[in-house]
């Protein structure tokens, strides 16, 4: 695929350079002022500010944004409390400035930075969103209890009845319902976003790399405190393995402990980011190369990609969340659970003999 598509992309990029046989200045003073990388990493990282759109030239164009709240602390002057827009455009305001999106202080000073930047208001803006949304749900399920669901209840009651039966139940046995909460929760929140984040504009939450670190940490947490003496028992002492093997084994099952929700972070975050950074690479093509030839194919490529990322949205939240009902269900999982065939039958079957 990949070969493919740098195949095209020489044989579409000919008609570029033959009716361009020689740039001249004003052309290579417009293609140094832009730069795809520093607009890609523009979008995709967090801001202290919520910009939407700009019209005509980056510095001289009308921009549409929203100012954020800058809150810092600073050991020697105290907490400072105002809004971005005194940071603009390289400006310093009490003694503070913005280098590179990282607020810093003039004098060099410590810097505590507490603001609610684009990342922070789209995580509000997302959990009202779920909140709202699922309270309507809950009521709806009140209002008509014992009747065929109604409304937004039927659409969710399909994805809440899949996590429930194909992920809860067949990863984690007959303790699944003590982490539904949890589960329904993961898999909504990083649905959403992931949705939210392909709209213009809008902030690329589930691609921070401190998101998906706080979600992993989760999962391990939660996997910790549930697990039992059998899961220990599986880490330090090994079923099967010679005990003169132990000292090898125990170090490889401790860090395969970590490295399970260390994958799930990364995974999240590599996979968000990338279709960012590609649809955002199409784009920035036609700035490039300024050709009508060139054009059509990089946007008929990028909203392939985009369609492609609705996908992905929702099956990175699933792959997220059956991999900590797998991690929970590992944890949980007791000596007679084999003879319940739980994660592949029925796991509401009787146990054999019981």
């Amino acid at each position: 695929m990949k070969r493919l598509l740098i195949f095209l992309f020489c044989i579409l990029s000919l008609p570029v350079f033959a009716q361009e046989p020689a740039a001249t200045q004003a052309e290579a003073t417009d293609a140094e002022a832009f730069s795809p990388g520093e607009m890609i990493l523009h979008h995709i990282g967090d801001a202290h500010e919520w910009h939407f759109a700009t019209l005509g030239d980056e510095k001289t164009g009308t921009h549409f944004s929203i100012p954020l709240p800058v809150i810092a602390y600073q050991p020697s002057k105290g907490l400072s409390v105002f809004s971005s827009s005194n940071l603009a455009e390289g400006k310093a305001y009490n003694g503070l400035k913005l280098e590179h999106e990282h607020l810093v202080s003039e004098d060099g000073s410590k810097v505590y930075d507490f603001s609610i930047t684009k990342n922070v208001a789209s995580l509000i803006l997302s959990a009202a969103l779920l909140l709202l949304i699922f309270t309507a749900v809950a009521r709806g399920y009140r209002k008509n209890h014992g009747s065929a669901p109604k409304g937004i209840q039927s659409f969710f009651e399909v994805i809440i009845t899949f996590i429930r039966d194909e992920v809860a139940k067949k990863s984690i046995g007959p303790k699944y319902e003590r982490y539904m909460p949890y589960l329904l929760t993961i898999f909504f929140f990083i649905w959403f976003n992931n949705l939210l984040g392909l709209m213009p504009g809008a902030a690329n939450l589930t691609g921070n790399i401190a998101v998906t670190m706080t979600l992993a940490l989760m999962t391990l947490f939660i996997t910790l405190f549930s697990s039992n003496k059998n899961y220990w028992a599986h880490i330090f002492a090994t079923p099967g393995v010679p005990k003169l093997l132990l000292p090898i084994m125990i170090p490889v099952e401790l860090i395969g402990v970590v490295v399970k929700p260390f994958s799930l972070m990364v995974r999240l975050f590599a996979n968000i980011t990338a279709g960012h950074i590609v649809i955002l690479s199409f784009i920035s093509l036609i700035f490039i190369f300024k050709s009508i030839f060139i054009s059509p194919v990089t946007l008929a490529f990028g909203l392939f990609i985009n369609v492609l990322e609705l996908l992905v949205a929702i099956l990175q939240a699933y792959i997220f969340t059956l991999l900590t009902a797998m991690y929970i269900g590992g944890a949980v999982e007791e000596h007679h659970d084999a003879d319940l065939q739980m994660g592949g039958g029925d796991a509401s079957a009787p146990a054999h003999g019981h």
